[in-house]
């Protein structure tokens, strides 16, 4: 497409401040025409798309990749423009063997960048025991640029103390950290280790943190999973968790912080919420928001949540719940505000320096 972009109209006539005022007017209404350039005042609508468990997006020079739980398979999508990521292509880059411990029940897929090589950490069980006793984190591996393409490498089941789900990611002053929810009786605690490089677990690997309030024991379980690790703008430490059964509306996000000098596998350094963080939104119709991750802007300036949210009451763990995004937003204090759950439909602004071309 060609951009017809000469001087504004005036503009030769014009002198001093002011004609530099419309050449400046000018030359950002050029920018905006050009394709690939996030106009000012862009939105989107959640939720992003119509299903979708276990949301995730690694957002990399501007390129946004999304997955979730689909149950036998794992697939990325890959857009520039989040907010239609309906019309994003959609990659299927492994899919589970026929047999074995990894060959059912694949939940929760994250995709990380880390050391130059694109990882998958994901949950999965065995066809021929597919309960919580034979849970357990696996982690892919691809060297190509573009985790879309390439070849994905397994590396295996991470060797953890216990069985578990929803394993993630982070890397602090140097140091690569794994955390994820582990069963431990009747509940689910988060468990934290260090790792000697992105598919070994090193020691020592401690329970941080336990269901210990009501709202985290809803819907007959007393579950704490889904950790996501968020660094501050004032360095402090936080890990968000989803609460309670996915199947009860009262699924909610929790919170642990911790000081920006704070051992991650000191158990007390980190310090719980004593009430949700983000949770059910009656008002504007979003129930049981939870299991979330998140990603930056692609300038860098902003920080997102993503999560799957249920559009009515009772929904329970079905295909209804879907991804959503919205702009997490940072206090004086060092301290996220979540906000609340944007109602369905409503328009949001695209994140910062977001480009239009899928």
């Amino acid at each position: 497409m060609r951009i017809a972009c000469g001087p504004a109209s005036g503009s030769r006539t014009t002198t001093g401040r002011g004609r530099r005022t419309v050449l400046a007017a000018w030359a950002l209404a050029c920018l905006a025409a050009l394709p690939g350039h996030a106009r000012a005042g862009e939105t989107f609508r959640n939720p992003l798309l119509p299903s979708g468990a276990d949301p995730w997006v690694a957002q990399r020079d501007g390129v946004y990749y999304y997955t979730s739980t689909l149950g036998d398979r794992i697939a990325l999508w890959k857009t520039r423009d989040i907010g239609r990521l309906d019309k994003a292509p959609v990659t299927v880059v492994w899919r589970a063997p026929a047999s074995g411990p990894e060959s059912t029940s694949v939940w929760a897929p994250e995709l990380h960048f880390i050391a130059g090589k694109w990882y998958l950490y994901y949950t999965a069980a065995d066809k021929a025991h597919d309960d919580d006793a034979h849970r357990h984190v696996f982690v892919l591996e691809n060297a190509s640029a573009d985790p879309t393409q390439g070849q994905w490498v397994s590396r295996g089941m991470l060797k953890t103390a216990r069985n578990g789900i929803d394993g993630t990611v982070f890397e602090l002053r140097g140091k690569l950290y794994f955390v994820y929810s582990a069963y431990v009786g009747d509940r689910s605690d988060l468990v934290i280790a260090p790792m000697t490089n992105p598919w070994t677990l090193g020691q020592p690997e401690v329970d941080i943190a336990q269901p210990t309030y009501a709202w985290e024991m809803q819907g007959g379980r007393k579950i704490l999973e889904g950790p996501e690790f968020l660094e501050g703008p004032t360095g402090r430490l936080f890990l968000s968790y989803s609460a309670s059964a996915c199947w009860s509306d009262h699924y909610a996000l929790g919170l642990l912080g911790a000081a920006p000098d704070a051992d991650p596998l000191d158990p007390a350094a980190w310090h719980k919420s004593p009430t949700p963080v983000f949770a059910q939104s009656p008002a504007n119709g979003v129930y049981a928001p939870g299991h979330n991750g998140f990603f930056e802007s692609p300038d860098g300036t902003q920080t997102w949540i993503i999560y799957h949210a249920n559009g009515g009451p009772g929904w329970k763990c079905g295909t209804r719940r879907s991804p959503r995004i919205q702009q997490v937003h940072w206090r004086s204090d060092g301290t996220p505000d979540f906000g609340v759950p944007a109602k369905a439909g409503e328009a949001l602004a695209v994140p910062s320096g977001q480009t239009a071309t899928p």
